[in-house]
C-alpha cells in the first residue's frame, strides 16, 4: 500500500483503507461488534477478509458455550468486508440473506477463533461470498453463505 500521506493508488486500496478506518474508529469510540463481541479484523485484501474472535462469558449462550449468533455475526462480518473490498467508491452493501452451517460447539475457554471469508461473485446489484470459522486446533467450526444487496450512491 502508499504511504499514508498519498492517496491508495487503486480501487481496492481505497476500499481497504476506507474500511480499516471505519474498523479503527469504532474500537475508538467502543462502538460496533469488535467492542461489543471481540470481533477483530486480522488481513483484509480483494475479495477476502480473515477476522479472529477469542471466546468468553460475553458470547455465551445457555448450553455455556459460543451462541450461534455470535458466530453467525462473526461470518457475516467477515464477508460482508469482503464483498466491501470489492465494490466501487460510493457503493455500499447490505446482507439480503445468511445462511450457517454449525459444524462442531465452541467451549468458551476455548482458543482464538479464525474466520476467511471470500467472494463468490460481485455484481452491479448483488454479491455473494463464502465463510469458514475454525477454532485453535484449525478444526472446521462453521461454515456459510451470504448474498448481499449492492447499491451505488454515485
Amino acid at each position: 500500500m502508499t504511504s499514508a500521506t498519498q492517496e491508495p493508488a487503486t480501487p481496492v486500496e481505497r476500499r481497504i483503507s476506507e474500511l480499516t478506518a471505519l474498523l479503527e474508529k469504532g474500537m475508538a469510540e467502543g462502538i460496533g461488534v469488535g467492542d461489543s463481541l471481540g470481533v477483530m479484523c486480522a488481513e483484509l485484501g480483494e475479495g477476502r477478509a480473515v477476522y479472529t474472535l477469542k471466546p468468553g462469558p460475553a458470547q455465551a449462550n445457555a448450553m455455556l458455550t459460543v451462541h450461534g449468533g455470535v458466530l453467525s455475526t462473526l461470518m457475516d462480518t467477515a464477508m460482508g468486508s469482503s464483498v466491501f473490498t470489492r465494490l466501487p467508491d460510493a457503493t455500499l452493501y447490505t446482507t439480503l440473506e445468511l445462511k450457517v452451517n454449525f459444524v462442531r460447539p465452541v467451549a468458551l475457554d476455548d482458543g482464538e477463533l479464525r474466520c476467511e471469508a471470500g467472494t463468490v461473485h460481485v455484481g452491479r446489484r448483488i454479491a455473494t461470498a463464502e465463510a469458514r470459522v475454525y477454532n485453535a486446533e484449525d478444526k472446521l467450526v462453521a461454515h456459510g453463505s451470504c448474498t448481499c444487496l449492492v447499491q451505488s450512491f454515485g
